[in-house]
């Protein structure tokens, strides 16, 4: 499986390589107040990608984040109230102590 995952991002590789040499020409923007800028078409396409891509990123990262600091709340209390609702264990109970005249009166 890893081999196809190197194959997979090689491919991706060699893919956007030949597009960069491909189209390696200059556009210009027109930026505000009259501003003209020569870029690279695969600079710019580059730029756009990370634009979307990054904003998305961190909401996701802190979407994760925030969902798994509540889970780790939750398995805390959960584990809390299983151990308030545990009987305790049945060596450390000591006899009750009304019902041991009882008995010695029976006898």
């Amino acid at each position: 499986m890893q081999f196809l995952k190197i194959l997979f991002w090689c491919l991706i590789a060699f893919i956007a390589a030949i597009f960069t040499l491909e189209n390696w020409t200059s556009v210009t923007l027109k930026l505000w107040g009259g501003v003209e800028a020569l870029i690279n078409l695969p600079l710019l396409l580059l730029l756009t990608f990370l634009a979307g891509l990054l904003p998305t990123l961190a909401w996701h990262s802190t979407l994760r984040w925030r969902l798994r600091n509540r889970l780790a709340t939750a398995e805390r209390t959960l584990a809390d109230l299983r151990a308030a609702m545990a009987p305790p264990p049945a060596a450390a109970q000591s006899p009750d102590p009304v019902e041991a005249p009882a008995s010695e009166h029976a006898a």
